[in-house]
């Protein structure tokens, strides 16, 4: 019983980390004034907020390593096998993102781009999906979620298809995208969103085991991202 216990609390130290620690990305990303550079408010917070957790978490990983001898699947991995998962999950996400898109504007609930259709926002956004999305968060959900959870809590699997690390890595990724402050306490959230991304998430973990390798769930992630914002940007000129 006392090890349960133990090991609940672990799981949930592992959570606060992950879902609190990207919170002074967004206290460092509040210090700076960004109306030079991006007056509407479309890529540079979210920049200078995805630059600083992952520095931050890096540093986290590196001291870690220090300690205790471990692999956070930084390098290359098994290259045949991510190649192999990125081309069949890049042609999967095309076909669901046209079904997607085709129902959305059927049942005319397309929402258009959320900044001014300028080249600076375009530029800037897109620019921000495809070399910081998809790193900033495989590194922090992935590499040190699952490498975590695996050695200090469980390296059990549901069944041959998932382990608890993805399952857990999954969940907490879904969380991340609930917006949440405590002065006043609330909660902003879409359920679909929440659910969406511990689809993704699971996909990603599983590559992640398998290729041995966060550099192929970082190309997917920021394939998903900047697919979805282009064809979203697409429609905007049109509709």
């Amino acid at each position: 019983m006392l090890k349960k216990v133990f090991t609940i609390l672990k799981v949930l130290l592992l959570a606060i980390v992950l879902l609190f620690i990207p919170r002074v990305g967004t206290w460092v990303a509040n210090m700076f004034n960004y109306d030079a550079i991006d007056p509407d408010g479309a890529f540079m917070w979210i920049s200078v907020h995805h630059i600083i957790q992952a520095l931050i978490f890096l540093i986290i990983i590196v001291i870690i390593k220090k300690f205790k001898p471990m692999n956070f699947h930084l390098g290359i991995g098994n290259k045949e096998v991510g190649i192999k998962y990125l081309k069949r999950f890049m042609i999967i996400f095309a076909l669901y993102t046209i079904i997607a898109f085709t129902v959305i504007l059927l049942l005319d609930g397309f929402g258009a781009f959320q900044y001014p259709l300028n080249a600076r926002n375009i530029i800037g956004y897109l620019g921000f999906q495809l070399l910081l999305s998809g790193p900033s968060e495989e590194l922090i959900f992935r590499a040190f979620a699952i490498t975590i959870f695996v050695t200090f809590i469980s390296s059990k699997r549901v069944d041959k298809h998932l382990s608890f690390a993805v399952l857990f890595a999954a969940v907490i990724f879904g969380i991340a995208h609930i917006q949440f402050s405590f002065q006043p306490f609330g909660l902003s959230y879409s359920l679909q969103q929440v659910f969406y991304a511990i689809g993704l998430g699971y996909f990603y973990g599983d590559c992640y085991e398998k290729s041995k390798s966060v550099i192929y769930p970082m190309i997917m992630h920021s394939y998903v991202n900047v697919l979805m914002v282009g064809v979203t940007i697409i429609l905007s000129f049109i509709f």
